[in-house]
């Protein structure tokens, strides 16, 4: 699908004068332009209705029909994509921005999160033979990899996974009593929504992390619900990645306290080869 809004804003120094004009007047609008006929878009421009026609070809359109179609495809990526909102600019204004947004995410993730699933999320893996950890595509990749350090360190037997197809082929080829945690912000997931409906077909244990009512929560047997809207401000890099750490150490802590002894056992062996090692005293964190 060609994105019309991308190729106007890469070429847009590229465009004749009256090309340029078409253009502002369309990133101003797409809404607006979706609803004029090629005469008023012309007059709004102050070109004629054949220089329209010109500058849809130009664009690989076949006509100004075929110019509107397109747009319309290219306007779901968003307004706040086409015609950002002026954000803090500041050091300062920036950083209390982003602080701001991690703790407001934090205390939402608490506020809303479900414990009883937690908790039986908990003795699932306590209870597992193997644990696999699933995310891909930014923020649930970091995570994915955060679960398996998180749980090792416990004892436990655990792997994470990045991509998709070794996600299909390992939750083809998993022992029984597998458990598989899933994570995505979206939960529009699509390979790993299949990845974790194979998992189900061998009887895996299934515990998401995800927005409710997606394609992967539909794939899960215990379902974590991250429920959060995104800020306008699209340069902010987003928080949501804090809620999945959070729901992590929520559930690697519940997990530790369910297993007890044998956790603490397995990090002291940690421990003392960190001492050792590196530290040469235990005050350091369990991990770089």
């Amino acid at each position: 699908m060609l994105d019309i809004v991308g190729l106007l804003q890469a070429e847009k120094n590229a465009l004749t004068r009256s090309e340029r004009a078409l253009t502002e007047i369309v990133l101003a609008d797409v809404e607006s332009v979706l609803k004029m006929s090629i005469v008023e878009l012309a007059a709004q421009a102050d070109v004629s209705p054949p220089t329209v026609t010109r500058f849809c070809r130009r664009l690989g359109c076949d006509s100004y029909a075929d110019f509107k179609v397109r747009l319309a495809q290219s306007r779901f990526v968003g307004q706040r994509y086409i015609a950002p909102a002026a954000g803090p600019a500041s050091v300062r204004e920036i950083a209390q921005g982003v602080v701001n947004g991690i703790q407001s995410t934090i205390y939402e993730t608490f506020e809303r999160l479900d414990f009883d699933a937690v908790e039986r999320a908990a003795e699932s893996i306590v209870k597992a033979s193997y644990v696999l950890s699933y995310g891909s595509g930014g923020s649930s990749s970091m995570v994915a990899n955060e679960t398996e350090a998180r749980l090792f360190r416990l004892g436990l037997k655990v792997a994470s996974s990045t991509d998709h197809q070794v996600q299909l082929m390992r939750a083809a080829s998993s022992p029984p009593g597998t458990a598989i945690i899933a994570f995505s912000l979206s939960g529009n997931n699509i390979p790993l929504s299949r990845a974790m409906s194979a998992a189900g077909e061998y009887g895996h244990t299934r515990i998401v992390v995800t927005r409710s009512g997606s394609p992967l929560a539909a794939q899960s047997d215990i379902l974590i619900a991250i429920d959060r809207q995104e800020y306008p401000d699209i340069l902010r890099p987003t928080p949501g990645r804090y809620a999945l750490l959070a729901a992590v150490d929520i559930l690697a802590q519940t997990v530790a306290t369910r297993l007890g002894q044998s956790a603490v056992a397995s990090m002291r062996r940690i421990k003392h080869q960190l001492v050792v090692n590196r530290d040469g005293d235990d005050a350091q964190p369990l991990g770089d």
